[in-house]
């Protein structure tokens, strides 16, 4: 059996993996590692879930220079900020266990100031968006000029979602050139340019199929009638446990969590309409096993890795062939089976006969059968939110902080010269008042 020591990783380090469970490499950590650590370009085409994170990461912590105030020394870009945190979850423990070693996450929707004082105080690795890094390098929080090692991941999903030119804008600002190290599910069209442009000499390195297989998956193309799409929803998850539903808008991920929380199942929301802290809860609360239910636009159908995803929906149509992949692929991964559940409307019929010439699968539309689906148990995960105890002691908390605030706000009212009046004022001042209004609500 290969191990980590046997690719060139520090005993050091091989014990903080060690410390975390983590033994026995993947077979992209095998082909990568070794060429990383010599300071190799490499282009890789991994799929999710394929365990690139460590495969750059590894080197990334190995390699990276101690950093001084707003210099960062090594660099992560990533297309969406669930996974910019799940690599920093990754990796950060590693690091600074390592090395004493600081990784930071930054993306948008969280607060630049955080972010800057982090900055201030020296980071190594960076892991980042694209947008906000470009955002806080105008507003001289950062500077490119130490970065020796720069990963993209997930390339090609930053090109469908326009990143390209701002990804070229930040590997320009890196004064010398650095180690390029490039992770993507499909090496075509803007990932080849972006290849050819920046890499030297890359080791290329191909782990698993070219594309997301559709036949380790159980298809089913269900027309449904719109007022049933909730109920048959609720049966299907019940039957197939740990799930993931796709609608295509925010106002549809809400509608839908509303009228499956009526029917008692126990479920998380994620899409772009949430703020940061709402969005990492709910994919803590869904990888966690606290929620069975991950309710999404196709903000979740690309970076994220949850093992166990028994059933995929699509609640609503995606928009294209690629996007039915990208969805469809959080199941049957890693050798495990799945089903792919298509609710197809009278008047998507088309669409969805498209999609399937597209990927290569034809099936025919059935009426819905959720009974005959596969039983997998679940087993809910009890919420870590309060006990009664801590409950209580927030509640006492907040009264007495309510209460200090309040004290606060009445000495303010009277600093300017006016007098308080004594307890005994005030007691007589409302008992006048009582008698006043008594006196005032007599009945002849």
């Amino acid at each position: 059996m290969v191990r980590f020591s046997d690719l060139g990783i520090k005993p050091s380090l091989v014990e903080s993996l060690s410390n975390e469970g983590i033994v026995e490499p993947f077979e992209v950590q095998i082909e990568a590692i070794p060429s990383a650590l010599e300071g190799r370009d490499i282009c890789c085409r991994a799929p999710t879930g394929s365990g690139k994170t460590l495969a750059f990461g590894l080197p990334l912590i190995s390699r990276a220079k101690p950093a001084e105030p707003k210099r960062p020394t090594a660099l992560i870009l990533t297309p969406t900020r669930e996974l910019a945190e799940q690599i920093r979850n990754v990796l950060d423990p590693l690091a600074w266990s390592y090395s004493q070693m600081k990784v930071l996450s930054i993306y948008g929707g969280s607060s630049y100031g955080r972010q800057i004082k982090a900055l201030e105080r020296g980071v190594e690795i960076l892991v980042a968006c694209p947008g906000r890094l470009l955002d806080l390098i105008e507003r001289r929080a950062l500077t490119l000029e130490e970065i020796d090692i720069v990963v993209l991941d997930e390339a090609d999903r930053m090109a469908d979602m326009g990143f390209m030119e701002p990804v070229c804008r930040i590997i320009d600002k890196c004064t010398s050139r650095p180690q390029m190290i490039l992770f993507s599910a499909t090496l075509d069209h803007e990932v080849s340019k972006l290849v050819r442009t920046y890499q030297d000499d890359p080791v290329k390195i191909e782990v698993g199929p070219e594309e997301i297989s559709m036949d380790s998956m159980d298809h089913k193309f269900w027309s449904i009638k719109p007022h049933n799409k909730t109920e048959i929803a609720v049966k299907s998850v019940r039957r197939s446990g740990r799930s993931i539903i796709f609608c295509r808008t925010r106002a549809g991920v809400d509608r839908l969590s509303k009228e499956m929380q009526l029917d008692s199942v126990p479920l998380s929301s994620l899409h772009g309409g949430l703020n940061q802290k709402q969005r990492d809860r709910a994919m803590n609360k869904f990888s966690s096993g606290r929620s069975m239910v991950l309710i999404a636009t196709d903000v979740a159908a690309r970076g994220i890795d949850v093992e166990g995803i028994n059933c995929v929906i699509h609640y609503d149509p995606p928009d294209d062939a690629k996007a039915y992949k990208h969805r469809s692929g959080r199941t049957a991964r890693a050798g495990n089976s799945g089903v792919v559940i298509s609710f197809v409307k009278k008047n998507e019929q088309r669409t969805y006969n498209r999609i399937q010439r597209a990927v290569g699968i034809r099936k025919r539309f059935t009426d819905p059968r959720p009974e005959e689906l596969k039983k997998n148990e679940f087993t809910l995960v009890p919420s870590r939110e309060g006990s009664g105890g801590d409950q209580q002691t927030k509640k006492r908390r907040s009264r007495r902080g309510r209460s200090r605030n309040s004290r606060r706000n009445k000495d303010r009212k009277f600093s300017d010269g006016q007098q308080k009046r004594s307890p005994r004022n005030n007691k007589n001042r409302r008992k006048g008042r009582g008698q006043k209004k008594r006196k005032a609500d007599a009945r002849p």
